[in-house]
């Protein structure tokens, strides 16, 4: 008798022991604030504003800056220095990323001895390097005008030809180059971009634009085109004695009260 209430205890013991335990309660944590006591809380961060495009030029305003061109600079002339189409077409190929003062300097004498693409081949690439030396990237624009030379001879009878995309396919010229050539030697309406006409196109909000090309049809677009024929010498000009890079002298422009410049000072 003993025996068996003894058994039956120690199986009652194990069965209540493998009984999982009770769960608790979990309780709910709260989060403090981040800020110190007494502090503010700190002000989630706004979106950046971003700023207002400027007032596009109306057709009357347009108009009264190139009047204002015109009336000032009638008969404007490009700088650099040329006895002719092909002599331009050089000193263009030239001046990229240089000045054009810089490049006279070079071709006065260059161009007294190979105003044409026979006489150029005959000085020869290592002659000519010697002309030029003193203009930025020599070597690569020499080996171009060599190079734009034959392709004149072989493809165009020794001529410059008077289209954009043949001008195009020259050694060392591309749209801007051709868009000079078009206008100053053959009396094209084209408008060059360079970095004094984008410069202007954009600060001023006559022509808005990411690229040189978006600005130079941009420019088309609002130009009258009885002004076109001289338009990128006036912003050329414009862009190189007024409306400088770093200090533009708003105070003398000629288009101050049109221009769109935030920050112009007058």
């Amino acid at each position: 008798m003993t025996c068996h209430y003894i058994g039956t205890m120690k199986k009652i013991t194990r069965r209540a022991s493998a009984k999982p335990a009770a769960r608790t309660k979990s309780k709910r944590v709260t989060r403090l604030p981040t800020t110190k006591p007494g502090g503010r809380k700190k002000a989630r961060a706004q979106p950046a504003r971003t700023a207002k495009k400027p007032k596009p030029w109306t057709e009357a305003e347009v108009r009264e800056a190139f009047e204002r061109f015109r009336k000032a600079n009638p008969e404007p002339k490009g700088e650099l220095e040329h006895l002719n189409p092909y002599t331009l077409l050089v000193a263009v190929v030239l001046s990229a990323q240089a000045t054009d003062a810089g490049v006279n300097r070079a071709t006065r004498t260059l161009f007294q001895v190979a105003d044409t693409p026979q006489k150029m081949l005959a000085l020869g690439e290592e002659k000519l390097r010697d002309y030029i030396k003193t203009i930025g990237l020599y070597r690569t624009k020499a080996r171009n005008v060599i190079a734009l030379s034959e392709k004149l001879i072989r493809e165009f009878g020794g001529e410059v030809p008077r289209t954009r995309a043949e001008i195009e396919s020259l050694p060392g010229a591309g749209r801007k180059t051709a868009n000079v050539v078009l206008n100053m030697a053959f009396g094209e309406r084209t408008m060059a971009v360079d970095t004094h006409v984008f410069r202007v196109g954009n600060r001023t909000g006559l022509a808005p634009g990411k690229t040189p090309l978006e600005v130079e049809l941009g420019l088309e677009r609002v130009i009258p085109p009885e002004f076109m024929l001289h338009a990128h010498h006036w912003l050329i000009l414009h862009g190189r004695y007024t409306c400088l890079a770093r200090q533009p002298r708003c105070a003398v422009c000629l288009i101050s009260d049109l221009c769109r410049w935030p920050e112009k000072t007058l």
